[in-house]
């Protein structure tokens, strides 16, 4: 069974070998018909070292990175072909296509970076580091209270752009020796000052309800999802108000390990075209999209599960309820928001007009929820954010010029051509 098992796997990385060589084809035939880039012209570097499969990461920064555009010159340093791909396809910034540590040296020697911004913590984010005389900072790609939060991987960046006090103090009870005060720059939730889009409906008297659960989860701890025990429930009872409208935004690996909890989504799913087609008016939606943000601003209650949801829409600063696991198992955080947010019982789901009517109406919730919005993200105010993260990078470059002029002078090398390793490390 072992030899069977053997054979499985090497045709299984032979055809994703086969895959990348193709998409690297494509990239290079795409770029190959687009202007070359300018050299010494990019002042700032994101470095997506990943997939289609993380996409998301990326695609929540392209309209802040817009904005950043407009005082300094941008560029995405892509290490993957089906990355560069998409990236190429949507609404990135300009992409220098990279998948070798040769190819990262040629075009780095070709610019003037000096600051690298990176959203994730992949592993070959090491193969950057070790450009010198540059900034390195991790932007991250969400807030919230997940142990990712708190990696001792921090450390390895000169600076971490955090949301507010709820990360410093996340950082502050969990890494040794880290000095929070110099490493950590405040900048809000830049993203929510772009929840944006066009609307599937016209608004109208209907209360919008958005129900955003996660997926079912690959083990215990993580057992968050709630399509299966709250979601059914919840949703047809929305559905039958005539007061309610209903935008459902599960997420893309919904049943993908439990049959079960992919049933019980397609049944949801079902349900939202049955009431569309009784109650036309309804504008019920089905939302699988790759677009996030006109979700999290236009509704006026937001239910969601255990994931990087609830901090997306506590930046919106409206009602937001959170479905409690039906698995004790469930690893839950104890000392955040979700120690004092509004919980959804699966016992409750079926009640939940009663409970979105409680919750809008409550002062003592609203206030409540304020309090927790400026504990995590400051102040909110649309475009304060925004304006933060500029002020973070102008400060950062500022930085960069009073180490520069402390060269001037001096006979200094960039970087040591001579280490060879990792050179070809993809194709």
């Amino acid at each position: 069974m072992s030899g069977v098992s053997d054979l499985k796997k090497a045709y299984r990385l032979l055809g994703k070998a086969l895959r990348s060589r193709k998409a690297v084809q494509r990239v290079r035939r795409r770029l190959a018909v687009m202007p070359p880039h300018p050299e010494n012209h990019y002042k700032i570097a994101v470095y997506f070292a990943d997939g289609s499969v993380n996409m998301y990461q990326m695609r929540q920064w392209y309209r802040p990175l817009a904005e950043l555009q407009k005082l300094w010159p941008v560029v995405v340093l892509a290490r993957n072909a089906v990355g560069a791909e998409k990236l190429l396809e949507e609404d990135a910034p300009p992409v220098a296509f990279v998948p070798t540590v040769k190819d990262l040296e040629r075009f780095t020697a070709s610019q003037d970076i000096r600051i690298v911004l990176y959203v994730n913590q992949n592993t070959r984010n090491f193969q950057m580091f070790r450009y010198g005389r540059r900034w390195h900072v991790f932007i991250n790609h969400g807030e919230s209270d997940k142990m990712y939060m708190t990696t001792n991987q921090y450390k390895a960046y000169d600076y971490a752009f955090v949301a507010g006090q709820a990360a410093r103090d996340r950082l502050s009870r969990t890494l040794w020796d880290y000095d929070v005060d110099a490493r950590t720059i405040e900048i809000g939730r830049p993203q929510a000052d772009h929840y944006s889009g066009t609307l599937p409906y016209t608004p109208d008297e209907r209360i919008t309800v958005l129900y955003a659960p996660t997926w079912e989860g690959d083990r215990p701890s993580a057992h968050y999802g709630s399509i299966a025990t709250h979601g059914e429930a919840l949703v047809g009872a929305l559905l039958a108000t005539g007061r309610h409208r209903v935008i459902y935004r599960p997420h893309p690996r919904s049943g993908v390990i439990d049959d079960a909890y992919g049933a019980a989504h397609r049944r949801i799913v079902a349900a939202i075209a049955q009431a569309n087609t009784a109650d036309p008016a309804a504008r019920h939606v089905f939302d699988d999209g790759p677009e996030l943000g006109w979700q999290l601003a236009a509704s006026d209650v937001a239910i969601v599960d255990i994931s990087a949801m609830v901090y997306d829409r506590l930046a919106a600063g409206k009602p937001l309820m959170i479905t409690r696991p039906v698995d004790e198992r469930a690893s839950v955080d104890t000392g955040g928001y979700l120690s004092d947010c509004e919980w959804l019982t699966a016992d409750a789901a079926s009640d939940i007009v009663d409970e979105i009517d409680r919750v809008r109406a409550d002062e003592a919730a609203v206030a409540k929820l304020r309090m927790w919005v400026q504990h995590y993200f400051g102040d909110t105010t649309p475009g304060v954010a925004t304006a933060k993260f500029h002020a973070a990078i102008e400060r950062l470059m500022g930085e960069w010029d009073e180490w520069r002029q402390r060269e001037i002078g001096a006979v200094v090398t960039d970087e040591d051509d001579d280490d060879e390793e990792g050179k070809d490390d993809e194709i």
